[in-house]
């Protein structure tokens, strides 16, 4: 397997292959990861697929601290001043303790973790890099490939200048929007540009200690849509604003400065511009060869939506991949990539597309009186706060959208009538409805059942669900090859999560690909599930 692009999906992409016994090369065209924070956030899910990789402790320890808040802020003139509205979001710290107080399946096994861009993609690389099977090659660019029956062949340049020829037997391209793979597929991303922003990357060791509200993200109400983001060591701040590109290099600075609202010894890294897309690829395949991340789907950073849903991809790519090469996959696996991710990215993309109008709408309210105390100022401030209050949580309040995704209309799911709990809805809803990831709940003994389900096959039983149905299938999944399990749930809560049906059969990925009271037929559902049949259908219940 051949990898283009070592950012955090493509270097996802590569631990989870080598974990799962697939040999594969990682190649990026830079000599070092960049320095630039691009994404701040590993959402929920994200940190449940590193739970399982056995990575989320690494990921948390170069983080921000767990015991620092995540709320968010509008702010009227300096950062240090009183804040018009405050957001709160919990620590790491206090939404385990939450996490571990709840059984409803209404939170997720991990929360989420800040840590900048520029320190994820090193400690994914240091993974990938002991990952048996997995060879990581930066200063190595991809210059072109052709496919056959059999293979792909890439053209590689090291850092030599010497043009490689590397064969394997699919390629993924996980290089960014502006991907050479997806180019040389000639498949188009299409969809919309809105606002093209300045951004400036600072270091000052002292702000965030004299910050009287302790928070991730601070946005100032003024006409230049200024917003501040702390990273993830609390000294290093970036700031995204519409000022003159002309003249970014002295204004960023400036505004930088001002928003303080006092004389701080900083350093500014760098000042560049970039432009908010809002867009989706025609398709996410081609014969041998994958999208994902960035080459797939491109997202405003409202919410986090890119890199987590580039890193699904990769988990989801990943496991199909390994079940086609160790030959239990049949042909639907890797055809039913698009068909269920896809849809997703498009959802990312709606979603990113609900925050940003949100940030216009209240953006817009903007008036030069809101500094001013006067009782104009003060009207203006309260009409601001209310705008706010509705139209920031689009950005922030996203559980439903992380969580909540199904992969609805897939071959490899057995659907059932009727639409099931909202797939577009922000608030979470826990289901076991068909194509849905299986709801987090705590067993009766204390452990959480995602660290009980290994990367196979695993019909969940409850209400004491007989063994003669489980072995069944298990004869099925056997004479296909494929990894199989059965795990006796014991767990009142699951019970009542699952919404009281005594049998769920979930995927190597935690998404749940049948449920029902009887056994259909265990070899069709085996085939329908391993990509190998379609012909398979639910009863209603």
């Amino acid at each position: 397997m051949l990898i283009v692009g070592g950012g955090p999906v493509g270097l996802t992409l590569a631990i989870e292959l080598g974990q799962q016994g697939v040999r594969c090369i990682l190649v990026d065209k830079r000599k070092t990861p960049g320095r630039l924070p691009k994404m701040e956030r590993c959402n929920p899910r994200t940190m449940e697929n590193f739970r399982r990789m056995g990575i989320a402790d690494e990921v948390r320890r170069a983080g921000l601290p767990d015991w620092v808040p995540m709320d968010v802020f509008i702010c009227i003139g300096s950062v240090l001043d009183p804040p018009l509205v405050h957001h709160r979001y919990p620590s790491v710290r206090e939404y385990k303790e939450s996490i571990r107080a709840v059984n409803d399946g209404s939170l997720p096994l991990e929360p989420y973790q800040l840590i900048s861009q520029y320190t994820l993609e090193p400690v994914l690389r240091s993974i990938a890099e002991r990952t048996p099977g997995v060879s990581v090659r930066f200063g190595h660019e991809l210059v072109g490939f052709r496919q056959d029956d059999d293979g792909v062949t890439a053209d590689v340049v090291d850092l030599n200048g010497r043009t490689l020829q590397m064969r394997s037997t699919y390629l993924a391209g996980c290089d960014g929007g502006a991907s050479l793979v997806r180019q040389e597929l000639g498949i188009k991303l299409r969809g919309e540009s809105r606002r093209r922003l300045c951004q400036a990357l600072f270091r000052c060791d002292t702000l965030f200690d004299l910050l009287p509200h302790k928070g991730r993200h601070y946005h100032v109400a003024d006409d230049k849509w200024s917003f501040m983001i702390v990273q993830d060591d609390t000294k290093h701040f970036s700031l995204h604003a519409t000022v003159d590109e002309n003249g970014a290099k002295e204004a960023m600075p400036r505004l930088f400065e001002s928003i303080v609202g006092r004389p701080l010894h900083y350093e500014t890294l760098y000042v560049g511009s970039w432009t908010q897309r809002l867009m989706l690829a025609d398709r996410y395949r081609d014969g041998r060869v994958f999208l994902a991340g960035d080459s797939a789907h491109l997202v405003i950073p409202t919410g986090g939506l890119g890199m987590n849903t580039g890193a699904g991809d990769a988990s989801d790519l990943a496991w199909k991949l390994a079940a086609v090469l160790h030959g239990w996959g049949g042909p639907g696996l890797l055809d039913a990539y698009e068909l269920e991710r896809r849809p997703v990215g498009a959802r990312a993309v709606r979603a990113s597309r609900r925050g940003a109008v949100g940030r216009e709408r209240w953006r817009s309210a903007w008036r030069p009186v809101l500094g001013d105390d006067t009782a104009a100022g003060a009207q203006a401030r309260a009409e601001l706060a209310g705008v706010v209050e509705e139209e920031q949580r689009w950005s922030n309040d996203l559980l439903g959208i992380e969580l909540g995704y199904r992969y609805t209309g897939s071959p490899l799911i057995v659907g059932e009538a009727g639409q099931g709990p909202d797939p577009e809805s922000f608030q979470y809803a826990p289901t076991t409805w068909p194509g849905a990831r299986l709801p987090h709940v705590w067993l009766d003994e204390g452990d959480a059942i995602h660290d009980r389900l290994g990367r196979c096959y695993t019909l969940l039983t409850l209400s004491g669900a007989g063994a003669e149905t489980a072995g069944a299938l298990a004869a099925a999944f056997a004479q296909l090859g494929a990894p199989f399990a059965v795990y006796a749930v014991r767990s009142k809560a699951a019970e009542t999560v699952y919404e009281g049906y005594p049998l769920v059969l979930v995927r190597p990925d935690l998404h749940v690909a049948w449920r029902g009271f009887e056994l259909p037929d265990p070899r069709a559902l085996a085939a329908r599930v391993t990509g190998r049949s379609i012909g398979l259908t639910a009863p209603d219940r």
